[in-house]
């Protein structure tokens, strides 16, 4: 794809919409209110000569930490208009790492929920960078009410001239390894996923209405609700609680989706809930979309057993801002990741950088324009992941003789069982396939006399009592996936150490 050399993302994604005639059209709904594209157009001018006003200049940050709603893409899109940099913060942590990453971030503003305000509210006057707080939806105290100011302002500013390479946003990593990770993006790469998986792989439209699980702050939620529907004109359903599998289910039937982003535990969540069944989707539920981890082949085909709908399982990384390897509608091999998304380029490589062969275990490394320059005042990871036009994901796979990429699990989760390498996701796919196991996680410990083996940390579906399970589960991994697999020890737990983005976080479980 070819950027013209001057390009500010605003105009693909929110101009284009006015000129095509989508004034009137909605783009976001939440559960307070909606915005159409000629609002949100509006809008964004608004932000831009709010910005303006106190001294906040093309090139430096601002901090984004809000729960969905319609000002998270007024704001997001109001900063690139006027060439300031937004960076997505996850609304789910503590003032520890929220220190942390408003420190490394070295916001000139705050835009913050009014929910969120007192977490970081005692670290505010440490932050030497910023200038202003905006409270958005609340009580603003002794700081500015995003919606009154917002007011005030005229509805018409200058775009930024701002170049295809320059930064237009940051995400943060999501922190399954330790502190989350500054990621900047360029302006070209919106529309480049876009592109080559929302309109590609999933041919959405301007008749499409989405709903994501996933929030804005995630790089899947990121693309699944805001730059996948509004390159095409699409509408998006917004929700600000936590995505239980009842809150989903009322989404889905009270709005209609036509595509549906979720996550693996989402989904095996939402299939043992109480009448689980068609009764309760979206009757224009057309496909369903997974990432964030691997799915597992049984979620897969009992999900399509009832509902009549596909879920694509796919692999993104912050770092490349959406997917790049997944299944697609017509060609759904549940047990594997799929094949590349057209635009982007794979390889498999052992531990001294050679390809491996089909079916052998490698890294995954991924090329593609979507992909970031490094991470922000990170030298040395940056260097270690980000090899010239190829990024390391991280992550092990095999590749089947048909193209297929199976998942192993992530390069520092494998781990050897009599010099046999043994893949986490498989233990815990052959584990979750029993009736009663909700998730499940698998990591490598030591035995008594040093060697490595299995222990897997099982959520059983509530209600199941576990007597009889500890062997049981035992057997089936032997009997599904091989004898020298199986978990030597099987801990029963209420839940499992996650990040906010759902992924389970292993080194917790190893410590």
């Amino acid at each position: 794809m070819n950027y013209p050399r001057q390009y500010n993302a605003v105009t693909d994604f929110v101009d284009r919409h006015l000129k095509e005639g989508r004034s009137d059209k909605l783009a976001f709904i939440d559960p307070e209110a909606s915005i159409s594209y000629g609002e949100l157009a509006s809008n964004t001018h608004r932000v831009a000569n709010l910005l303006k006003e106190h001294g906040i200049e093309a090139e430096s940050r601002i901090a984004l930490l809000a729960h969905d709603t319609v000002s998270w893409p007024v704001i997001f899109w109001g900063a690139i208009r006027a060439g300031v940099i937004p960076a997505a913060v996850n609304t789910l942590l503590s003032t520890e790492q929220y220190q942390y990453i408003l420190q490394d971030t070295r916001p000139r503003a705050l835009f913050i929920s009014a929910a969120l305000l007192p977490v970081v509210e005692p670290i505010l006057g440490e932050l030497s960078y910023l200038k202003k707080v905006f409270v958005i939806s609340g009580e603003a105290g002794d700081h500015v009410d995003f919606s009154e100011a917002l007011s005030k302002q005229s509805d018409q500013s200058d775009t930024a001239d701002t170049c295809c390479d320059d930064v237009a946003f940051w995400l943060y990593s999501s922190g399954s390894t330790g502190m989350p990770k500054g990621v900047p993006h360029v302006h070209s790469s919106l529309m480049e996923t876009a592109r080559l998986f929302g309109q590609s792989i999933l041919d959405i439209s301007e008749d499409d209405v989405v709903f994501s699980a996933a929030k804005f702050f995630f790089a899947y939620g990121l693309g699944n609700a805001m730059s996948f529907p509004m390159s095409v004109g699409a509408t998006t359903i917004l929700w600000t609680a936590r995505p239980t599998p009842e809150v989903i289910f009322d989404i889905l039937k009270k709005h209609q989706p036509t595509i549906f982003f979720g996550v693996p535990t989402l989904y095996a969540a939402m299939l043992s809930f109480p009448e689980c069944g068609p009764a309760l989707s979206s009757d224009r539920l057309r496909l369903c979309v997974s990432a964030g981890e691997a799915l597992p082949k049984d979620v897969g085909d009992r999900w399509k057993s009832v509902f009549s709908v596909d879920i694509i399982d796919g692999v993104g990384s912050t770092e490349l801002l959406h997917i790049f390897l997944s299944n697609k509608p017509g060609d759904v091999v549940y047990g594997t990741s799929g094949k590349a998304v057209p635009g982007y380029e794979l390889r498999l490589i052992d531990e001294h950088n050679k390809e491996v062969n089909d079916d052998e275990i490698g890294e995954l490394l991924v090329k593609g324009d979507s992909s970031a320059n490094g991470y922000w005042n990170q030298r040395q990871k940056s260097r270690v992941t980000f090899e010239g036009e190829w990024t390391r994901t991280g992550d092990k796979y095999t590749r089947d003789k048909d193209g297929y990429y199976h998942y192993c699990g992530r390069t520092d989760d494998m781990f050897k069982v009599s010099g046999i390498w043994v893949s986490p996701f498989e233990v815990e796919s052959a584990l979750i396939s029993h009736a009663s196991v909700l998730e499940a996680a698998v990591v490598g410990y030591e035995d008594e006399e040093g060697l490595t083996k299995p222990k897997a940390f099982v959520i059983l579906i509530d209600d199941v009592n576990e007597d009889g399970l500890y062997e049981g589960l035992k057997e089936l991994v032997k009997n599904k996936i091989g004898k020298w697999k199986y978990p030597r020890q099987i801990e029963f737990v209420k839940e499992l150490p996650k990040t906010a983005t759902g992924k389970i976080q292993r080194f917790k479980l190893k410590q």
